[in-house]
C-alpha cells in the first residue's frame, strides 16, 4: 500500500493560513537528526520544549520560537517529527518553511550528502496519511481528524471527537472479531466434511450470525445518526410566489438574509442558509416562485429552483393560508404538487406547509402544517418534523461521526449477511456459498477502518485535508 512517494521526508505549514498568535511548521520523516543539526548547531532532547532562535542560513534571526522533536515511533505520524512553533505571521511561516527545505538540501560537511534528501512540500493530508500508513491511527480515525476541523456544530465536533477517539473503530472490531470466528467455524466445516462433529451446529452458528446482524444493526443506527452530523440535510423550500419562501427562510435561520416584498417574482435565484437543529446541519434553500412566466431571468431562476428541488433530502411545499378560496391558485399548487412528485424518488419527503396562519381568523382544515413565518408560531413543530422525516432518534451524546461511505459499507456487510443466513438455513447448505458472503462481509467491514481498501481510496479521502494535517 506504501507508495515510493511515502519515503520522501515532508515539510509543510500546520497552522491555517492567515495572521496568528502562533504558527507551527512541521516536518515528518525517517532520521531527521541531520537536519536539526543544521537548523539548530545541535541536538535537541526528544519530548522537550526548546526556546532557541530560528536562524536563517546567514545566522540572521528569522524568530524566536520553540521546537520540539518526537523521534520515531513515539509521534503522530510515527516518524521522526519536528515542529517549530513560532509567531503565526504569514511571512515568518514561509521563511521559516524555505529554510527547512533549504537546510535539507544543504551538503553535509563529511559525506557530502544533503541533510535530508528528498524533503519536500507535503501534500494534502500526507502527515495524517502517514499516520495511517504507519499504524498509529485506523482509516475511520483518519478521516474524524478532518471531519472535526470541518465541524460546523458543537455536536458534530464532540461526535467527531468520539470517532478520533476510536470509539466508532472498536465498534467496527467487534464486529469484525465476532465475523472472523464465525468464518473460522465454517472454514473447519469445509476444511474436515468426514469429521462427525457438526461445528456449526455445536457452535451455534445460527445464533452467532443472529448476534452479529443485531449488532451490526446496532452501529449501523448510530453511523447513519453520525452521518446526518457530518453531512447535513438539504431542505428546499418550494411554492407559489408571494407564499412566504423567503420569510420562512429568514425565520428558520433568525435572520434577515433574503429580500422580502409583496412583488411576485422578487427571489429570482436560490438563496441558502446553514442552521442547525438539535446539532444536525440543516442547509436550507429559498429558491423562485414555480409559475409560469415571460422574464427570462425569472425563468432561469425557476429552472434552478428545479435542479435543487431534484438534489434536496427534503422539501417544504409552502402554501398560502390566505388564499385558500382562490381557484386559480389552488389549480396551480395542484400542478406543481404533481411536478415535485416526479422529481422527487419516494424516499424524500414533502411537507405540505401552510403560511400566514396569523393572516386569517377563522380555522383552517388544510392538511399539513399550519404555521406563521412572521409571528413565528408552528416553526418549533416544523424543526421536529424535519428531524423526524430524515430518521434523527438518537441523542449527539451517544453518536460518533460517521460518513456516507461508511454506512454503505455497513449496509453492503448487512446484504452479505442476509444471504449467508440464507445459505445456512437451506436444506441443504451450501458452504463454499456461505463461507464467501461471510469473506465479503468481512472486507465490507475492512473499508470502513482501512484494513481492506484501495490505494484510490485513500487518495479520494487524504486529498480532501488541509496542508499540514
Amino acid at each position: 500500500m506504501s507508495l515510493p512517494r511515502h519515503q520522501d521526508p515532508i515539510v509543510a505549514i500546520a497552522t491555517a493560513p492567515g495572521r496568528g498568535a502562533v504558527g507551527i511548521v512541521r516536518v515528518s520523516g525517517k532520521s531527521i537528526g541531520s537536519l536539526i543539526q543544521a537548523l539548530f548547531g545541535r541536538q535537541l532532547k526528544a519530548r522537550e520544549a526548546s526556546y532557541l532562535p530560528f536562524l536563517d542560513r546567514s545566522q540572521l534571526a528569522i524568530d524566536q520560537g520553540i521546537a520540539l522533536y518526537f523521534p520515531a515511533p513515539h509521534s503522530f505520524t510515527g516518524e521522526d517529527v519536528l515542529e517549530l512553533q513560532a509567531h503565526g505571521g504569514p511571512v515568518v511561516l514561509q521563511l521559516l518553511l524555505a529554510r527547512c527545505l533549504e537546510a535539507g538540501a544543504e551538503l553535509d560537511p563529511v559525506s557530502q550528502m544533503p541533510r535530508l534528501a528528498g524533503l519536500r512540500p507535503a501534500l494534502p493530508g500526507e502527515f495524517s496519511e502517514r499516520a495511517f500508513l504507519n499504524d498509529k491511527i485506523d482509516l475511520a480515525q483518519a478521516e474524524a481528524i478532518a471531519d472535526l476541523i470541518d465541524a460546523s456544530t458543537e455536536a458534530a465536533a464532540r461526535s467527531a471527537s468520539r470517532s478520533l477517539s476510536g470509539a466508532f473503530s472498536q465498534e467496527i472490531h467487534h464486529l469484525r472479531e465476532a465475523l472472523i470466528h464465525l468464518r473460522m467455524l465454517v472454514e473447519a466445516t469445509l476444511d474436515f466434511p468426514e469429521e462427525e462433529i457438526d461445528f456449526l451446529r455445536q457452535a451455534d452458528a445460527r445464533g452467532q450470525l443472529s448476534n452479529l446482524q443485531q449488532s451490526l444493526q446496532s452501529v449501523l443506527q448510530k453511523a447513519s445518526q453520525g452521518a446526518l452530523l457530518r453531512e447535513g440535510i438539504t431542505v428546499v423550500i418550494a411554492g407559489q410566489p408571494n407564499v412566504g419562501k423567503s420569510s420562512l427562510l429568514n425565520a428558520l435561520a433568525g435572520a434577515e438574509l433574503a429580500i422580502v416584498t409583496p412583488i411576485a417574482g422578487t427571489t429570482r435565484d436560490k438563496v441558502q442558509q446553514t442552521i442547525q437543529i438539535e446539532g444536525v446541519p440543516v442547509h436550507v434553500i429559498d429558491t423562485a416562485g414555480l409559475r409560469d412566466s415571460d422574464d427570462v431571468i425569472e425563468k432561469i431562476g425557476i429552472a434552478r429552483t428545479w435542479d435543487v428541488i431534484e438534489a434536496a433530502d427534503a422539501v417544504l411545499f409552502l402554501h398560502d393560508l390566505t388564499r385558500t378560496n382562490a381557484i386559480d391558485y389552488i389549480a396551480a399548487d395542484a400542478v406543481i404538487a404533481e411536478a415535485i412528485a416526479g422529481k422527487l424518488s419516494a424516499s424524500v419527503p414533502v411537507i405540505e406547509i401552510w403560511n400566514k396562519a396569523d393572516a386569517v381568523d377563522r380555522p383552517c382544515h388544510q392538511a399539513g402544517l399550519q404555521l406563521s413565518a412572521k409571528t413565528g408560531a408552528g416553526l418549533d413543530t416544523l424543526r421536529r418534523k424535519l428531524l423526524e422525516l430524515v430518521g434523527w432518534q438518537s441523542k449527539p451524546e451517544g453518536v460518533y461521526m460517521a460518513r456516507e461511505r461508511h454506512v454503505q459499507a455497513l449496509h453492503r456487510t448487512a446484504a452479505h449477511l442476509m444471504t449467508a443466513g440464507f445459505h445456512l438455513e437451506a436444506k441443504a447448505q451450501a458452504l463454499d456459498l456461505l463461507a464467501e458472503e461471510l469473506r465479503l462481509a468481512q472486507n465490507a467491514l475492512g473499508e470502513i477502518t482501512g484494513d481492506f481498501s484501495s490505494d484510490d481510496l485513500l487518495g479520494v479521502i487524504f486529498s480532501r485535508f488541509c496542508i499540514g494535517k
